[in-house]
């Protein structure tokens, strides 16, 4: 284990107070919101790659930073294994058209480094096609930053213990034993195998203008928390003034000339909600109230 990465036995962080947490989520996310209107108004492009141990929180990282984004301008990219074809191509080939357009945020979840990561332990490429990648990888992300692509990497960095703790509860809950992949189980036997891969990597790719910043996620609360923020200070947004927005007065059905068919000619999905519905509060009446 190296001594910079910080997946060892340091105990579990302190738990976040919920309505503290949930607050400044909120406050975070409008200001992703406001940082998107940035990026689509001066037209910057922006990539964020999301790599980390299986089970380490980026997913619903992802998912937190995005919840409120405008989908037409942030995409989120998880490719899967690649074809036949794909495997012919330049490896970083199949990535490129992925890359953002003016005004976009694109979020790689998982990315290029899959060659670094399980393709190396997991022995889905040659030690050629490997050492190939790790002179590669700088030079094709040296391109991208001096093209005007803001790049940031992000490592999700999380301990043996709690990896094999989070796999335990997926693979209890019908809901999301999806999550767990024959990969992922075998993560758990080869720990070690990829602290090595890791420790390479980031020798070989931790560089200037596209350095790694490491994520603790421990708490998956406290690492979506310090990741939004760090992206938010990353990169250099100011407020864009939006233009107000006048909703109008519906004119009166009268004034319009339309009329409504008959309903009774559509067929309605059955309202099953209404056995949710909350029980009227009536006041009991005067004469029950002397009874």
């Amino acid at each position: 284990m190296s001594t910079h990465d910080n997946e060892v036995k340091n105990g579990s962080p302190k738990k976040l107070d919920k309505a503290a947490y949930e607050k400044e989520l909120e406050r975070l996310q409008a200001e992703l919101v406001a940082m998107q209107q940035w990026v689509i108004e001066s037209g910057e492009r922006v990539l964020l790659i999301f790599e980390g141990r299986d089970a380490a929180g980026k997913g619903s990282a992802i998912k937190r930073i995005t919840q409120y984004l405008n989908p037409r301008h942030a995409r989120i990219v998880a490719l899967p294994a690649p074809t036949e074809r794909e495997k012919t191509q330049w490896y970083f080939q199949r990535y490129v058209p992925h890359l953002p357009a003016a005004g976009e945020i694109v979020i790689l979840d998982r990315s290029w480094y899959n060659r670094a990561g399980v393709e190396r332990v997991m022995g889905f490429c040659t030690d050629t096609e490997y050492h190939r990648f790790l002179r590669q990888a700088p030079d094709f992300e040296r391109m991208l930053v001096e093209d005007g692509i803001r790049l940031i990497k992000y490592w999700f960095s999380v301990s043996d213990e709690e990896q094999e703790a989070r796999f335990r509860s997926r693979a209890e809950d019908p809901m999301r034993r999806w999550k767990l992949s024959p990969m992922d189980v075998q993560s758990i036997t080869r720990w070690e195998d990829y602290s090595r891969a890791k420790d390479t990597m980031f020798a070989a790719t931790d560089l200037p203008g596209a350095r790694w910043v490491t994520i603790e996620s421990e708490d998956k609360k406290r690492s979506r928390i310090n990741v939004i923020h760090d992206i938010l200070t990353r990169i250099p947004w100011t407020y864009v003034e939006e233009p107000s927005i006048t909703i109008p007065k519906r004119p009166a059905e009268k004034d319009t000339g339309y009329e409504r068919p008959d309903r009774s000619e559509f067929v309605y999905a059955e309202d099953v909600a209404a056995k949710l519905e909350k029980p009227s509060k009536r006041k009991p009446s005067k004469a029950k109230r002397g009874a």
